[in-house]
C-alpha cells in the first residue's frame, strides 16, 4: 500500500514518442525542443540542441530529447493538485492542455494517433517476442533441426533480445519475421 500512497502523492512517468518523419530537422531548424518547450512551460532550460529539462505548476519536472532514432523521450514527474481549490485545478487543466499541446507540436501527431502509434509500438515488441517464444518451443521440440540452422536461429534471438533491450522494436520484429522464416523453411 504505501508504494500506491507514494505513487499518488508524486508520479514519474518515462514515455516515448513517435514524431513524425523530417519534423525533428524543422524543429531543429526552429531553434530546438527547448525553444518549442519554452512557447509551453515557465521554466525551461536546453541541454542541448534537441533535450531540455523544465517545468511548469504540478508538473515539476520534465525532460525532453529526441532520440537517434527520431522519437520523443519525455521524462515528466506530476505531483496531484489541491482538488479542493478551484484555482488550483484552473491551474492544473491549463497545464494539461499546455502538455497536449506540446505533445502535439513536438511529434507531430494528435493525442490520438499518438496513441495508434504506441498500440503500434508495443505490437511491434510483442511480435519479436513471440518468434523468440515460438522458435525456442520449435527447437526443443524438433529432432530434425540442423545445428547450423539452430545457431542461426540463436543468432537471430540475440539480435532481437538485444533490439528490445535498445527499445528498438522495430528491428526487433523485423529479425523476428527473419526467424520465423528461417524454422519455417
Amino acid at each position: 500500500m504505501a508504494g500506491l500512497k507514494n505513487r499518488s502523492v508524486s508520479q514519474a512517468l518515462m514515455e516515448r514518442f513517435e514524431v513524425k518523419r523530417g519534423l525533428v530537422k524543422q524543429i531543429t531548424a526552429d531553434g530546438g525542443l527547448a525553444a518549442l518547450a519554452s512557447k509551453h512551460f515557465e521554466i525551461v532550460e536546453a541541454d542541448g540542441e534537441n533535450s531540455f529539462s523544465g517545468s511548469h505548476d504540478i508538473m515539476t519536472s520534465i525532460i525532453g530529447h529526441y532520440s537517434d532514432k527520431g522519437a520523443l523521450i519525455v521524462d515528466v514527474t506530476n505531483i496531484p493538485p489541491n482538488f479542493d481549490d478551484p484555482d488550483a485545478m484552473a491551474r492544473a487543466q491549463d497545464t494539461r492542455k499546455r502538455w497536449t499541446t506540446f505533445l502535439d507540436e513536438s511529434t507531430g501527431y494528435n493525442s490520438k494517433q499518438r496513441g495508434d502509434k504506441a498500440k503500434e509500438w508495443a505490437k511491434k515488441a510483442s511480435k519479436a517476442k513471440s518468434a523468440v517464444s515460438a522458435a525456442r518451443h520449435f527447437m526443443n521440440m524438433s529432432q530434425n533441426l540442423s545445428d547450423d540452422v539452430k545457431a542461426q536461429a540463436e543468432d537471430l534471438i540475440a539480435e532481437i533480445e538485444a533490439a528490445l533491450e535498445d527499445n528498438d522494436n522495430t528491428r526487433a520484429a523485423g529479425r523476428g519475421e527473419k526467424l520465423n522464416k528461417l524454422l519455417n523453411a
